[in-house]
């Protein structure tokens, strides 16, 4: 078909938080380091327009909110060139410890975090 697998775009989404979270200085294997992690318990994707083989994408990652047990992130995949919405969509994420039971950032590393975001909701 010469179109990208509806699979690839939650993937994408992935890579996009990790870069994003990484150019704010807060790299994702630090919060690991930490004992920490935030797994998908929610993931949503509207596919507006296909992307083609071999095309280029740019993956737009925004924090829409995020509080010391949940984070959600939005995000919008834009061809390259033509800079048309190809898809968007969202993951909640909620913060587990290292026995993968529910959990709060610690006050030191969440205080970073809203620092690094300023425009997200910290309800």
């Amino acid at each position: 078909m010469g179109i990208a697998h509806n699979k690839h775009y939650l993937e994408w989404f992935e890579l996009g938080r990790t870069e994003f979270c990484r150019s704010k200085g807060v790299p994702y294997p630090e919060i690991e380091e930490r004992g920490y992690y935030l797994v998908v318990v929610e993931a949503f994707c509207r596919y507006k327009k296909p992307l083609r083989y071999d095309e280029v994408a740019l993956v737009r990652v925004a924090l829409a909110e995020m509080t010391p047990r949940k984070f959600v992130f939005l995000y919008e995949i834009v061809g390259r060139e033509d800079r048309v919405l190809r898809a968007s969509g969202h993951t909640v994420h909620l913060v587990v410890d290292g026995r993968s039971e529910k959990s709060a950032l610690p006050a030191d590393l969440f205080g970073r975090l809203r620092d690094a975001f300023p425009g997200a909701d910290c309800g």
